[in-house]
């Protein structure tokens, strides 16, 4: 390696200097995420991870190397997540008075944790270090494995997986419907990594620009790709479904508030039957209406009089599909019981078909060693005495009118490879969810992207009923039919679209993703074996 002046500073720093400059590529590789999504900042950053990890425990043994990797990995994606995820303290706000303390504690804590994923993946990358341009193929296969560990230990956070940076534009996401996010997490690091090779000695890479070359040939691949798969795969509706969406609006303060029940079911009620044109007809108009997670501050089906209004409203055939708590058999007689549910009301009120959420929200929704934690004085966001439980199994929801539908609530729809229930496929998504936790900010933009790649990626129609936005329909290869935008009220009109043939991504999963990643270190083993082999 022959670094440039500027490249000097990275690989030649130390201390606190060394741990600021990956922190610092780190935070702007944010950029590349929603809502800004300007991924060419990732082919400086990068490169800077790269030469970070080069120059770690330089001639000081593999084991010193990997110690050193893993302090700039943590750092870079303490970076990373600080800057990603700053949008979580916004939920701590809603009720300062009580949640306010462990502000600090969450926005600092949570990104520190992740990090150690990052850590983990740059040490592991120093493990299978070479020299040349196949280091770049060790960091993009460690970092993959450790980004699908984040995704499922300790049940899971794969938010803000780098793979997303390769899914605005629409073109470059289409490649999700064969590798999944995990696959493009691979392309992803492989790619922006790719400028390090540039200050290669060429006794290490002959050809230093190749790599670089080679990326942006991927990255045209992949535009290619996307292209003529949307080319070939117009939008297509049911026309025996018309949507309307309702999107409120409201504060979380009035949305938990039972002496506001009445306020927010008439709020709800005057808003679904609004009129959207002249000739509208309101909610009539609508085969299926559809309201956001945990619609009610109260137990529906203990409010008969709120079913009674609400079957009033769709007297003319419109059949309910709304987020809604559900009491349940109680673990605790001193504690009620509660599933975070979607229920489908027909038009005489009755409650014909339900879902209740599998995957929940860690101290939002339940608290991980609830015992200890409730004695220390914690308790969940949502305020839950006891938190939530889980449902038992995922189910395809049956919808009068409508095909089956797969119900998914709110952060469910991050979790690609879990979303499908066993048996026959269904024939759209409808993800409801509540992202007025963290105003206007960049969580429920991130929250949209990625519910759309989960469209791609299993080749279903997303409708999504959102609190404060982003609600929209969109179609099973990513394009927005319409949405309303976050932090108005509203409704929004559309037909149903038709999923399309199932994409290998949803039949294979992840084993493609894998056998990427398999290549990759059967390539860097063959690397470094060479000079073995060429010794004997």
């Amino acid at each position: 390696m022959k670094p440039t002046a500027p490249v000097h500073i990275i690989v030649l720093s130390f201390g606190w200097r060394r741990r600021l400059i990956a922190f610092v590529a780190g935070a702007l590789s944010a950029l590349a995420m929603a809502p800004i999504n300007f991924w060419p900042a990732l082919f400086l950053t990068f490169p800077v991870l790269v030469w970070l990890i080069d120059s770690a425990g330089s001639g000081s043994g593999r084991w010193r190397g990997m110690t050193g990797a893993a302090t700039v990995g943590w750092w870079f994606g303490f970076g990373y997540f600080l800057a990603g995820l700053y949008w979580i303290g916004f939920a701590f706000l809603v009720d300062a008075p009580t949640f306010g303390w462990l502000l600090p504690f969450a926005v600092i804590g949570l990104p520190a944790g992740l990090a150690i994923f990052f850590g983990l993946g740059a040490a592991l990358a120093r493990l299978i270090w070479t020299r040349g341009a196949m280091r770049i193929l060790a960091l993009a296969a460690a970092l993959t494995v450790t980004e699908w560990l984040r995704g499922h230990v300790l049940t899971g956070f794969p938010w803000n997986a780098l793979g997303y940076a390769l899914t605005s534009p629409l073109l470059l996401a289409q490649t999700a419907s064969v590798i999944g996010i995990w696959g493009l997490t691979f392309i992803a690091v492989a790619v922006f990594a790719s400028p390090a090779s540039l200050i290669d000695d060429r006794s290490e890479t002959r050809l230093p620009w190749l790599p670089l070359a080679l990326g942006v040939a991927v990255l045209a691949g992949l535009g290619g790709f996307g292209a003529m798969r949307l080319s070939h795969t117009p939008t297509r509706f049911d026309d025996k479904v018309h949507l309307r969406i309702m999107q409120p609006n409201l504060q979380q303060d009035v949305r938990f508030n039972y002496a506001a029940k009445q306020q927010v079911l008439d709020r709800y009620l005057a808003l679904s039957n609004r009129a959207s044109g002249p000739q509208s007809l309101g909610v009539h108009d609508a085969t299926h209406l559809i309201w956001p997670e945990s619609a009610f501050p109260f137990f529906l089906t203990r409010e008969p009089d709120a079913l009674a209004q609400i079957a009033q409203l769709l007297h003319g055939g419109t059949v309910l599909i709304t987020g809604a708590v559900r009491l349940g058999e109680p673990v605790n007689p001193a504690d009620p019981a509660a599933y975070n549910s979607i229920y489908v009301i027909d038009r005489d009120g009755s409650i014909v078909s339900l879902y209740d959420k599998v995957h929940l929200v860690p101290f939002g929704e339940y608290l991980p060693f609830q015992n200890l934690l409730e004695r220390l004085g914690l308790q969940t966001i949502t305020r839950q005495r006891g938190g939530f439980l889980a449902g038992d199994r995922r189910r395809s929801l049956v919808i009068p009118g409508a095909p089956p539908a797969l119900p998914l609530i709110c952060y469910e729809i991050i979790f690609p490879g879990e979303v499908m229930p066993p048996g026959r496929r269904p024939a759209w998504i409808v993800n409801v969810t509540n992202d007025g936790w963290f105003g206007i900010s960049s969580g429920p933009y991130q929250h949209f992207q990625q519910a759309r790649v989960r469209a791609i990626e299993v080749g279903l129609p997303l409708v999504r009923a959102a609190n404060t936005g982003i609600s929209a329909v969109v179609d099973p290869v990513g394009r927005i039919v319409g949405a309303l935008p976050l932090g108005t009220e509203g409704v929004l009109d559309s037909s149903l679209p038709r999923p399309i043939a199932t994409p290998i991504y949803a039949r294979l999963g992840d084993v493609p993703a894998a056998m990427i990643v398999a290549l990759a270190l059967l390539a860097i083993i063959r690397q470094r074996l060479r000079p073995k082999i060429a010794k004997i």
